[in-house]
């Protein structure tokens, strides 16, 4: 009952924050245009009567609307576009052996985990790693790279998809796809903004910073500028950040459903081993969805190691505490396997006594 209750507590968690992710989004783009309204504002509140006064915050109002607008587009898009971008492929009728023990292993898991099956999908690359995505049980997704289809034994495969149906159950899928296509989104206006602001928008300003200088700048104004510039540059790096501490905890907890489900920790523990020391150079799977996977594929030097660095910037615990832990209970597992068989055989009475009684 205790599972069930926890399930539920980090479902709901994760619907809490999904629903915080979307409006901080959407606040950070009503700052952006409220801000910068604010400062242009300001920075022509004294000039002579015939110029342009900055009053009505169409800025504010136009990038709020914008950031609502792609936050919903996100949502509703980001399982697809994350998948578009890894190049997978959905595997529909399975082709290859390989394919085909793909297919029987997700069927079940799906039925030992008691969610839908969901779509199989495979990114024909070398490096091998999965990860899901979706929304939540009714529209998810599982994809392997053809890389961990090549090295693991059926038993690893098999805890490898229970891990990320782990994922799905606890509704992590809604929380880290929306906030890998937040990342994406995020990064790819700051970088637009950027190219508008250095190429364009400095140009035009440098021919008043003269007349500007000599009547003497606001400086309120000029530190809501420094302010203003610094939070469109930094924005990428702020939601790569969130990205990781979302995903540390996450992916224990899916290491530990993964040997629940399989009742095989010590496979998961072996894949993990395989997939850390495998070399082969990863070219699918970008930044924004880096944190998807299983590992990330992109970060194997922090990822890899334990301590400072790896608590600030690894977007996954240190791989070496993962298995660590993941063979620590297939040690008590088996430690506990026969007493805890003797105990079950002298506890539970027959259903002859119980009719008897």
């Amino acid at each position: 009952m205790s599972d069930e209750v926890n399930l539920f507590a980090q479902q709901e968690a994760n619907r809490r924050r999904s629903r915080w992710l979307v409006i901080g989004f959407i606040l950070f783009f009503a700052w952006l245009g409220f801000g910068g309204d604010f400062i242009w504002y300001l920075s022509t509140a004294k000039a002579p009567p015939e110029s342009y006064h900055h009053i009505f915050p169409f800025v504010g109002i136009l990038l709020t609307v914008f950031g609502a607008i792609m936050a919903k587009y996100s949502y509703s898009t980001g399982p697809k576009n994350i998948l578009k971008s890894t190049g997978a492929r959905e595997i529909i009728d399975a082709q290859t052996p390989q394919e085909t023990q793909l297919v029987n292993v997700v069927e079940e898991m799906s039925v030992a985990s008691g969610i839908t099956k969901p779509h199989i999908w495979i990114v024909d690359d070398p490096d091998p790693n999965a990860f899901a995505t979706g929304h939540d049980e009714s529209d998810s997704n599982i994809a392997v790279t053809q890389g961990l289809l090549a090295i693991c034994s059926r038993d690893e495969l098999q805890a490898v998809v229970a891990h990320e149906m782990g994922h799905i159950k606890n509704l992590d899928v809604r929380l880290m796809t929306l906030l890998a296509a937040l990342v994406g989104a995020v990064t790819l206006i700051a970088d637009g903004a950027g190219r508008v602001m250095f190429n364009g928008g400095f140009g035009r300003g440098r021919s008043r910073s003269s007349s500007d200088s000599k009547e003497g700048s606001n400086p309120l104004v000029v530190l809501l500028f420094v302010v203003w510039i610094v939070s469109w540059i930094l924005a990428p790096f702020i939601t790569r950040l969130l990205a990781m501490g979302v995903n540390r905890k996450r992916e224990y907890l899916a290491d530990a459903m993964s040997a629940q489900f399989t009742r095989n920790p010590a496979a998961l523990a072996s894949a993990l081993t395989k997939i850390e020391s495998a070399s082969a150079p990863t070219t699918s799977i970008k930044g924004g969805a880096a944190h998807l996977c299983i590992a990330d594929p992109l970060g194997r030097a922090v990822n890899g190691t334990e301590g400072k660095m790896a608590e600030l910037f690894g977007t996954h615990p240190p791989m070496p505490t993962r298995i660590a832990r993941l063979k620590m209970m297939g040690y008590e597992q088996s430690a506990h396997a026969i007493p805890g068989a003797a105990a079950a055989a002298v506890s539970v009475p027959s259903a002859a006594s119980v009719r008897a009684t």
